[in-house]
């Protein structure tokens, strides 16, 4: 059996990914790093983990991300970072022999005017929205690498492209945060406050498309040996959500009894976003978990570790 290495396994879906295959793979050698493992931005040190674990498999998804004001304040950084972590694990995997790369990249990396329900297709058809730009083109060369390691050196990978996860072990600390957990932290410190209003971005109209992240990491499992099926591939709930729901949803499920304030300064990002999600049904792929059961679990574990936490644990 092989031996699988999961990157980024100590992040947000690493640690929704690493016991879901070790759970269906009991008999396979599944290993997960984090960063102490060493720094995937440099090449030497990425060689340097392939030579100690020699893994037939890697899960590609140590990754440097952020939401829109953490994207707007340090996107030199965002690019970087990210475009170093695909370029040194795809000539990595080539150099030492690896099977089967997979990796996942955002859905942040579309153009900003596709069309929704966004497919595969409409990958390169534009420049990504000017807000995330810098880390959702670094990601997107993933793509480049995938193809051009295939061509040279018959590297076989498979790029996913997960809608907007949310879940568990998501990061909650306030400058770097994506919506939902942006949302869930401060809607829960308001109501521990006893606060009488609570301010949101934007206009509440902007539309997207969530995904629990558990889900995604059920997918995942399905596809590490599907080398029949080509990437890109959409891993999404393909459904629509306001963010102005969202906001709803996501009061009534913390117990908020303050007003909502929307700042229409404040930017909201693409106003439509939602992902074709055909191909990947088609695979018999599916993201059963409904959006009030994905905010209550992940609301559930905020409330578990928020006052051991503090700042650390991305809270």
């Amino acid at each position: 059996m092989s031996k699988v290495l999961v990157t980024g396994a100590t992040g947000f879906l690493g640690r929704h990914l690493l016991p879901q295959l070790r759970a269906a793979f009991p008999g396979r050698d599944i290993v997960g790093v984090g960063s102490s493992a060493g720094d995937l931005t440099r090449l030497d040190e990425t060689l340097a983990l392939l030579d100690r674990e020699r893994p037939e498999v890697v899960v590609h998804l140590a990754a440097y991300s952020g939401g829109i004001g953490a994207n707007r304040t340090w996107p030199a950084d965002f690019y970087w970072r990210n475009i170093m972590l695909v370029s040194t694990m795809f000539e990595a995997a080539a150099r030492k022999g690896v099977c089967r790369l997979v990796y996942t990249m955002g859905g942040c990396s579309y153009p900003a005017t596709a069309r929704s329900p966004i497919d595969e297709g409409q990958m390169w058809e534009g420049y990504p929205q000017p807000d995330s730009a810098a880390y959702s083109s670094a990601k997107k060369m993933g793509l480049v690498a995938a193809e051009a390691y295939r061509v040279q050196h018959g590297l076989k990978s498979l790029v996913l492209v997960p809608g907007n996860m949310y879940g568990e072990f998501d990061n909650f600390r306030t400058a770097e945060s994506h919506v939902v957990p942006a949302m869930l932290r401060r809607f829960y410190e308001a109501s521990r406050s006893g606060a009488k209003t609570v301010e949101c971005w934007g206009t509440g109209r902007a539309e997207r498309d969530f995904v629990y992240a558990g889900d995604v990491a059920a997918m995942i499992v399905k596809l590490i040996d599907r080398e029949d099926v080509a990437g890109p591939i959409n891993l999404s709930k393909g459904e629509t959500v306001s963010i102005r729901t969202l906001a709803e949803t996501v009061k009534r499920v913390v117990g908020l009894k303050a007003e909502l304030a929307w700042d229409a300064t404040k930017p909201e990002g693409q106003l439509i976003k939602v992902f074709d999600t055909t191909k990947m049904h088609a695979l018999g792929l599916n993201a059963p978990t409904s959006l009030d059961e994905g905010l209550e679990r992940t609301f559930a574990w905020l409330a578990r570790n928020y006052d051991a936490a503090g700042d650390g644990l991305r809270l």
